[in-house]
């Protein structure tokens, strides 16, 4: 069985259990994730439409090796699958579901997928463990680790019927870089492939995918505001995505200080910013669908971060 993380990073539901699942292999891994945090835009999307890479590349071993998604239309194969990782490696990540799993505020009533880390088995059962902790629109979420059975699991690792584009998106994009996706309507899971030789340039460089992408950030933050004041019905579907940007460059700004790579009060300055933006984000999509759009509060929140964001880019190493 693999051995918890102690004190994981808060970061997104899929970050917070790729951390903890890498944390096996590299060393300090926490570091590495701060500094692999950087926010990029991809910006030849239809009107009103975003997607977004939270960092580099952290997965991607020496020889090339890196993880890749695989899926299942039925549990028996997912069973399977899940098991032969699990035997491989003593950990397999998998993809939940917010709405059929019980320690989610969202659990029976808000579906979305949300990574936990399988650790073990025995008698029948699985060891999960989900280090995610937060206040969600639905209610505090609290750590979790403990045993679930075969049907226990099948139900909490149930696909998620309803979507918009940008979840798809998210999950290709949520290891850093494009990965290939099983159907949304299967089961899915993460294994450890190998390659036969290492890669022949640093994949922590490599544009997310083929598009064409943002990454200095006050050219990412103002090309999202202006999607936002443009659509202002679409605050809704990227709040969640800006507040994973915030838990990661909390994240990332804490590290920098303790090393003192970072002034303190230049990196509260930043984090306070960020912090603030999805809280507003989320007032605005609810005035935004009663009719009632709040652009002036979303333009103020954008200007303040990125008034911070340049301060924090001027002393901060590797910024951008």
């Amino acid at each position: 069985m693999f051995e918890a993380l102690a004190n994981p990073p808060q970061l997104s539901c899929y970050t917070t259990s790729l951390v903890c699942c890498l944390a096996a292999e590299i060393p300090d891994v926490p570091r590495r994730f701060a500094e692999a945090t950087r926010l990029a835009v991809r910006t030849d999307l239809p009107a009103g439409e975003l997607a977004f890479s939270h960092h580099t590349r952290i997965d991607i071993t020496a020889d090339g090796g890196e993880l890749a998604y695989q899926g299942a239309a039925d549990w028996d194969t997912t069973r399977e699958g899940l098991l032969a990782e699990l035997g491989a490696r003593g950990r397999v990540l998998a993809v939940a579901n917010t709405e059929h799993i019980e320690w989610a505020p969202g659990y029976g009533r808000a579906a979305a997928p949300h990574w936990i880390l399988i650790g073990g088995r025995r008698d029948g059962s699985w060891k999960v463990a989900d280090d995610f902790a937060a206040l969600t629109p639905h209610g505090e979420q609290e750590p979790f680790l403990g045993w679930l059975d075969d049907a226990e699991l099948a139900q909490a690792l149930s696909p998620v019927r309803e979507f918009g584009p940008e979840v798809p998106r998210r999950d290709r994009l949520a290891l850093g870089g494009a990965t290939a996706v099983p159907p949304m309507s299967h089961y899915r899971w993460l294994v450890r492939t190998r390659a036969d030789r290492a890669p022949v340039r640093d994949p922590r460089n490599d544009v997310p995918d083929d598009g064409q992408w943002l990454f200095e950030p006050v050219a990412v933050l103002s090309h999202i505001l202006a999607t936002l004041l443009a659509d202002p019905v679409a605050t809704a579907r990227y709040t969640d995505d800006l507040w994973a940007a915030a838990r990661h460059y909390s994240h990332r700004n804490a590290v920098l200080v303790s090393d003192g790579s970072l002034d303190p009060e230049v990196a509260a300055s930043e984090t306070g910013a960020w912090q603030e933006l999805p809280k507003i984000l989320r007032i605005a999509a609810l005035s935004a669908a009663r009719g009632r759009p709040r652009t002036g509060l979303v333009e103020e929140a954008f200007t303040d971060l990125i008034r911070a964001t340049e301060k924090s880019s001027a002393v901060a190493p590797g910024k951008g």
